[in-house]
């Protein structure tokens, strides 16, 4: 059991970081890793509509591409507290519940989804209009376009954008957790904060860092593996 008290600054010996933080990092990695699946499954088809309606798309068409667009800069421009908090009973249709990593996992989505999905947009926009007048003039379809061109040759660019997805979904996991989404921002509010044990806050400060600093790396990684120019 961790104590309901316990001295300030005890750092590795306090057992709130031995016992509630490891769990923390696992519901804060649980949280990312769902929701940016999530994420991606959903934001890349938002992005390729997006794309392939725009006037230089693929597909032009006026009125649903201002009807997504409006609803991805909606999306995009709700404070994520206040999304999280106006979607509750969507929440609870969702998972049952609107406490805890699995409940958070639904806003952290709506709220994620609308920010990729103009990314994939911005990268589509980057492959060259040479290649796809290419292979358009060879008979392919919209959807052959799609598949075997546009995201083919922008998949250095989507990972590029889930990677900052990602760490913004880190950031977001956070202040989830100060409103009962659990992680590392709520150990983080509820004793580093509230207790005003430095230690804690300082312990989460720094996992949270080291996260992000590993996401980002391998995605650049990946990003450049996945470079074809």
């Amino acid at each position: 059991m961790i104590p309901a008290v316990v001295p300030e600054d005890q750092w590795l010996d306090n057992p709130i970081i031995q016992q509630a933080v490891p769990t923390a990092v696992w519901e804060t990695l649980a949280m990312t890793g769902v929701a940016g699946l999530l994420t991606a499954l959903l934001g890349i088809p938002l992005g390729v509509l997006l794309f392939t309606t725009s006037p230089g798309g693929t597909a032009p068409n006026p009125l649903v591409h201002r009807v997504v667009g409006a609803v991805v800069n909606i999306g995009r421009s709700l404070p994520f507290l206040i999304l999280m908090i106006a979607i509750i009973p969507f929440t609870r249709f969702v998972v049952g519940t609107s406490i805890g990593w699995q409940a958070a996992v639904v806003p952290l989505t709506v709220g994620a989804i609308p920010f990729y999905a103009r990314l994939v947009e911005t990268s589509l926009r980057e492959v060259p209009a040479g290649k796809v007048e290419a292979v358009t003039m060879m008979g392919a379809t919209r959807g052959e376009l799609t598949r075997k061109v546009l995201l083919p040759e922008a998949r250095s660019g989507l990972v590029a954008g889930l990677t900052t997805t990602v760490i913004a979904l880190i950031g977001y996991t956070a202040m989830a957790g100060a409103v009962g989404g659990g992680g590392l921002g709520a150990v983080a509010m509820s004793y580093g904060y509230n207790r005003f044990e430095t230690d804690v806050m300082i312990v989460c400060v720094v996992l949270l860092v080291v996260i992000v600093t590993v996401v980002q790396v391998e995605g650049d990684l990946l990003a450049r593996r996945l470079d074809r120019r």
